[in-house]
């Protein structure tokens, strides 16, 4: 996941969500509510971990509304979409959750609508990219909570002795350098992470960069668009087939292997959000990140990802979850949750604040390309199915014997199965 909201305390204090509230659906003592909430870790281990943002959280606003307690429980995220699910089917949903998909929940009525939770200031500042990708048939019930964008990551050192001056901008230069990174013996001259573990987000990168995407202007799956084919095409003609990704195979490359990859110093290029800064870091690895490039030059947009937040109607508490809300969206709660897993706000506020703040140097170039990128069609309860199926098949289109038409024209019938489905 990934970022974080902006500054509305004066707001959020003038329309009174200090005061104590009362209600029914009592949880604690006389007159108290108990919210339930499930969230998702960010961190990467116990030293870390979101258990303890959100206790801290939690308390400040017990403080400040005596009258409502918040539980919260903290799950990695290889656990917590699937412990939401089978509260709801069990028909004990949390009052409040913080995963990566919210449109199933949704489309079933059973969460709130971010208007009626959330107070106007604070729903308004939501980055309108995010706002809408939040949305259900134009309705917003997902909340941004967590973003984050994809840069272009090289190896500085690598680059350097492979006699690489400026970093690529468009695919013949990034194809040009990866050719002399190769003929210096670099084990991956650009990393292709196609693997399971996240290649519905590297295929979107890539279908960016050649001028189209998932969907279409009014949100209709083209997968097997003409400018789609001609990516695949070119990835499985000009880096995989002259042996320009390493050994091994796309489809079998998973994210995390890469970016160990790229911290081991083995990987000349590859996409990366955020937390690779770090990882690279760590193991003293200098690094460059500069925009996907594209066919002619830089990429119209790259990928952006948000986790989102939501309010389930299960127990009625609305007022309260609203409440809640309306301080966990406050700047100092955001932009400390963004210092401690770099990710980026998701609301306009916070945004300004994160840009002109020194602080936060290391993330300006991915914060400047989150207003105008593009994210999963999340708001499509197909878009789980869909995002199964590129996992599973969208590796075979580079494979040597491969057909970039032929598999994606299978996943846009999938898709347009699913779509008609919904």
């Amino acid at each position: 996941m990934q970022r974080r909201v902006t500054g509305l305390t004066a707001a959020v204090a003038a329309l009174g969500i200090t005061a104590g509230v009362t209600g029914c659906g009592a949880t604690g003592g006389s007159g108290d509510v108990t919210l339930k909430m499930v969230a998702a870790d960010y961190g990467d281990g116990p030293a870390n971990s979101s258990q303890k943002y959100w206790d801290a959280v939690a308390a400040d606003f017990e403080k400040q509304n005596p009258g409502i307690k918040v539980d919260v429980d903290v799950y990695s995220w290889s656990d917590v979409d699937a412990k939401v699910a089978a509260m709801v089917k069990k028909g004990a949903a949390p009052d409040i959750a913080q995963i990566g998909a919210y449109s199933d929940y949704a489309a079933q009525g059973k969460l709130y609508r971010a208007g009626d939770l959330l107070s106007i200031p604070v729903q308004a500042d939501f980055l309108p990219a995010l706002t809408e990708a939040g949305q259900v048939r134009r309705v917003q019930y997902g909340m941004p909570f967590a973003s984050s964008t994809r840069l272009l990551f090289y190896n500085k050192k690598l680059f350097a002795e492979a006699g690489i001056t400026d970093a690529p901008q468009s695919w013949t230069e990034l194809a040009t350098d990866a050719r002399l990174l190769k003929a210096k013996g670099v084990k991956y001259p650009f990393a292709l992470p196609l693997g399971s573990e996240e290649a519905p987000a590297e295929t979107l990168m890539w279908l960016l960069s050649g001028g189209d995407g998932y969907t279409d202007n009014v949100g209709t799956y083209t997968l097997d668009s003409d400018l789609n084919v001609q990516t695949f095409k070119w990835l499985k003609d000009e880096l995989v087939g002259k042996d320009l990704t390493g050994p091994t195979a796309p489809g079998e490359l998973d994210r995390q292997d890469a970016f160990n990859a790229f911290s081991r110093g083995e990987v000349g290029m590859l996409n990366g959000h955020p937390t690779l800064m770090k990882q690279a870091e760590k193991k003293g690895v200098e690094y460059g990140m500069v925009p996907l490039p594209g066919v002619n030059g830089n990429a119209k947009s790259t990928l952006g990802v948000a986790d989102w937040m939501m309010g389930f109607k299960r127990h009625g508490h609305k007022e309260e979850i609203g409440k809640f809300l309306d301080f966990v969206y406050d700047d100092a709660n955001v932009l400390e949750f963004s210092e401690r897993y770099d990710i980026l706000p998701v609301t306009s506020t916070a945004s300004d604040k994160m840009a002109e703040d020194p602080e936060y140097k290391h993330l300006r170039k991915f914060l400047e390309e989150l207003p105008d990128s593009q994210l999963y069609p999340v708001g499509k309860t197909s878009w789980a199915q869909v995002s199964a199926s590129l996992k599973k098949n969208i590796g075979k289109a580079v494979r040597p014997d491969g057909n970039p038409a032929s598999v994606l024209r299978h996943l846009q019938n999938e898709a347009a199965a699913a779509e008609s489905a919904e």
